[in-house]
Order: C-alpha cells, then structure tokens, then sequence
C-alpha cells in the first residue's frame, strides 16, 4: 500500500487529510530463544512494521482505525484509561493511559489510523511497534519532548492491565532506536545493550509462515520454567546459581550428576547453549562473519527442537528443507514455538529457488501452502511526512 492509498483511506475513514503520518519497524529474533526467559537477543528492525495518520480533532474524543482489523472505535477522554478485552485498540490505548498518568492534559481529540504490512499480532513484534509509534507520534504532536529513551516506559506499566501481556521492557527498543544496518543484542542481568554492525549486502532476511498456529499451552510454558528452575536450585547446592545464563557449558558438563531428571538436563542444555551460541554471534557481526552467524542459528534450532522440544513437525520440515538449498545461510524457527514462522538468511541470488524449493515441498508433505515475507533491515521510529 503506497502513502497515496494510505491518504485516501484516512480521508474514507475521517472525511479529511492527515496531518502527519509516522513509521515504526517490526521486528524479528535472528538468535536467542527461551534463553531462561531473560532478555539474550538478536534483533534487527525490518523493513516493514506499522504506519501511524494521525490528525487532531475538536471532538474531545480519540478515534481509532485500523487498516488491518475490523474494529474502529472512538473513546472519550474520560474512557482513555480504561482497558479494552480483546482488542488492537489496548495497544494505543495503554500508551494514552500512560501518557495521562505522567500528567498529560488532553486539549484536543485525535483521528487515528494504522496499518501495518504484517498483522499487527504477527510474530514481527507488531504490538510493540504499534506502542512505540502511538509514543512517538503523542510526543511530536503535543510537544513533550520526551527522549526515545522514555518510550521504553510508556506503556510498559499499564501493559499487563490493557494488552494481558508482559513482555520486555528492552524488547521495545528495537523500534524507537535501532538505525539502518544495526541490530539490537539484549544481554541479561546488568550488562548493557549493544548496538551491532549488522552488514547483510546481497542477503535478505526471508520469514516463512507454516500457517501452523502456537499451540503452546500454559501448562507446557510452566513445566519448561519449573524444569529449569528445578536445575538452578540442584546445582545451586554445588555452585551459587541464580540463572542457568550464567553457566558455561564446560562448567555444566563438569557438575550435570546433580541433575536428577534427564529432561530438565536437556532444557539446561539448551539454556546453557544458547547463550554461547549468542555470545559468539555477537563475535560474528562485529567481524561481519554472516556465514558462521548462520551456522550459530542452524544449532539453535536443532537445540530448540531436540532439548527444548518446542519445534512443530511442519516447523522442522520447512528448516529441514531451507537448509538443503545453496545460498541460505542460516534457518531456524523463531518465536515461542509449537507451530508458528521460520526465519532465514538468504543470498538475494537464491531466493527464487528457496521460495519454489520450500514452498512446493512443505505443500506436498503437509497440504498446507505457506506464504514468505522478503525483509531487509530498516530504520528506527521516525516522522515521515
């Protein structure tokens, strides 16, 4: 969709022209999954996400649109900090309601409208980019100056009551700071965030939807953290332990005895080595190593699927596949598991074959056709027009 189409929608919905129109990036896991639920990532933003009109009204109200789903609604000042069950509105919305708690007065109302180029509750980090442009365009239109280091806040305290989620307070980085050719390394603990070179000329990034939904449910999530809860507090008796991130995997090895369930050994396992794989894959992008940075996200699915057992047959089927094919890098699946995407690193020469190749094969062996996402990295938040 141009900026024209996205202009002659606003003018449908709201009967006038948008004033400013604002972009914040998706973004997607290139390494570092379920690493003890901390924050051990490597995330670029992506060259699609969503996009913000925004005009002021005379209403005394907030209007929201959205390109992508079929709810509108428009909501009083008085109703902006109440949450909203089950709709795409609590993600703006918990951004107004932090804006009024930081003492914010609203004076005018707004016509908003969004859309993004992937569902806003895709894999692609949506919601977040979707809270971080709501943050950014409030900010330049009101005036408040805050610093983009503050959007890492906004909405963040009033995430859980609005959008029933809980997600990272760094994980909304990637939208509000991230510059072209940079990805975002979220280490856990105390050591800081690191913006890395991440030179991809001549590779593109290709997400591949199996159109297998997560169905990872509360009960298997919980046995995962108990199983590594469990190995913290048996090898606490040997070694003081706080989070399995901070094991080598020689140290693990040296002192696995005291493990009592095999299956909680093997979750560690992947724990354990994930972190090195990420630590080296950092190594990698700062000597722009792409090729063993896809040999690092080739063991982290192998590891997600053997000891993590969260890898979908559909998932492993359309890796298997991406992996037989000259000119990918890398491929492993990304996001909470159980079904879902596969990211991979692709040379821009191959990637007519790795679509025909794994599109063709995955439909034959599962009856399910599935549908890719071309992407190359992008900017951070920003105005547009």
């Amino acid at each position: 969709m141009t900026v024209q189409d996205l202009k002659s929608a606003y003018f449908f919905a709201f009967y006038h022209e948008p004033d400013d129109i604002y972009f914040a990036p998706g973004r997607i896991n290139l390494l570092g999954e379920h690493i003890c639920y901390k924050d051990n990532k490597v995330i670029p933003s992506l060259s699609f996400g969503i996009y913000l009109l925004i005009r002021k009204n005379d209403e005394k109200c907030v209007k929201f649109w959205s390109l992508n789903e079929p709810e509108a609604i428009s909501l009083e000042f008085n109703q902006l900090t109440s949450p909203l069950v089950k709709s795409w509105i609590q993600y703006p919305l918990s951004v107004f309601a932090d804006f009024i708690t930081l003492g914010l007065n609203l004076n005018d109302g707004f016509d908003i409208l969004v859309w993004g180029n992937v569902p806003v509750t895709s894999i692609f980090s949506a919601p977040n980019a979707l809270k971080v442009i709501t943050a950014y365009a409030l900010n330049n239109q009101l005036g408040t100056n805050f610093k983009t280091t503050n959007f890492e806040q906004i909405g963040k305290e009033t995430e859980h009551e609005f959008a029933f989620v809980n997600s990272s307070l760094r994980e909304q980085q990637y939208a509000s700071k991230i510059l072209k050719d940079e990805t975002l390394n979220l280490l856990c603990h105390t050591k800081p965030n690191d913006f890395l070179p991440l030179k991809m000329e001549g590779v593109k990034i290709i997400i591949t939807n199996t159109h297998t939904p997560h169905r990872l449910d509360a009960a298997a999530d919980k046995q995962r953290k108990d199983d590594c809860l469990l190995v913290v507090e048996q090898l606490s008796v040997v070694r003081p332990l706080k989070c399995l991130t901070e094991l080598t995997d020689v140290e693990l090895n040296s002192i696995e005895a005291f493990i009592s369930s095999p299956v909680a050994l093997k979750r560690a396992r992947h724990i354990v080595g994930e972190v090195q794989r990420s630590s080296v894959a950092i190594n990698a992008l700062k000597v722009g190593d792409l090729f063993l940075f896809g040999q690092l996200m080739n063991a982290s699915h192998i590891s997600l699927r053997d000891n993590f057992e969260i890898v979908s047959p559909e998932v492993d089927a359309m890796v298997a596949e991406a992996m037989k094919i000259d000119g990918v890098i890398g491929s492993r699946m990304t996001g909470s598991g159980f079904g879902g995407c596969t990211v991979s690193l692709v040379k821009e020469e191959a990637i007519e074959t790795f679509i025909k190749r794994v599109g063709a094969i995955y439909e034959r062996h599962t009856g399910i056709k599935n549908h890719f996402f071309i992407a190359e990295i992008g900017d951070c938040a920003c105005k547009l027009y």
